[in-house]
C-alpha cells in the first residue's frame, strides 16, 4: 500500500470495552510528556488529567449524541464527540494520535463530523469549545471555517477532573461554523 494512500478511515460509534483505549488516546493526544509529539498539546497549561473511564463512559451513554471512533486499518487514530443540541451540534473530545497529527487525520475527522451532524440532525452549526491560551489550536479551527465569538466561559478551577491548571488566566472560548 502507498503512504500516499493509506488505508481508509473507519468511524464508528464508540463502546464500553472502547474506554480504556480511547482514555489513553486523549491523555496521549492533550497531557504529560507523550502528549509533546503532536502539537496538540495542553501540558504547558493545564497538568493532571484530561479525561477519566467515567467521562468517557458517560459521553458514550448520552442519547443525544455519540463518541466516534476512528480506526484505519484496525488501529484507533481519533475519535471525537457529537452532541445534538436543537439547531446545532457541539464538537468536543477530539484527539488524533499525536504521532499521526499534522497529516491531516484531523482535518478528515472535523469533516465528517460536520457532515454527520448537519445530515443526520439537520444541524445548522458546529459549536466547540477551546481553552482560551490555546492560540495555534483556535488558528487551526480558524483555518477550517470556524469564528471566535468572545464569548467565554470560566475554566473549572478546583475540578481535577478536568486537569490541574498552570496558570490563572484559563478560560473557554467558543468557536463556531455554519454547516
Amino acid at each position: 500500500m502507498s503512504t500516499a494512500h493509506p488505508a481508509a478511515l473507519r468511524f464508528r460509534p464508540a463502546v464500553d470495552a472502547d474506554v480504556p483505549d480511547l482514555v489513553a488516546l486523549v491523555e496521549s493526544a492533550y497531557r504529560g510528556d507523550a502528549s509533546r509529539a503532536g502539537w496538540t498539546t495542553e501540558a504547558d497549561v493545564l497538568d493532571g488529567q484530561r479525561t477519566d473511564p467515567d467521562g468517557v463512559r458517560q459521553i458514550i451513554d448520552a442519547a443525544d449524541g455519540v463518541l466516534l471512533v476512528v480506526e484505519r486499518a484496525g488501529e484507533l487514530v481519533a475519535c471525537c464527540q457529537l452532541e445534538h443540541r436543537g439547531d446545532h451540534a457541539y464538537f468536543g473530545m477530539f484527539a488524533v494520535r499525536p504521532g499521526l497529527q499534522g497529516g491531516g487525520l484531523g482535518k478528515e475527522v472535523l469533516a465528517e463530523a460536520e457532515r454527520r451532524a448537519r445530515e443526520q440532525w439537520g444541524a445548522k452549526e458546529m459549536r466547540m469549545t477551546v481553552v482560551n491560551v490555546r492560540e495555534e489550536l483556535i488558528a487551526y479551527y480558524e483555518r477550517r471555517g470556524y469564528r471566535r465569538t468572545g464569548e467565554l466561559s470560566p475554566f473549572p478551577y478546583g475540578d481535577e477532573r478536568f486537569g490541574i491548571p498552570l496558570r490563572g488566566d484559563l478560560a473557554f472560548e467558543l468557536l463556531v461554523k455554519p454547516l
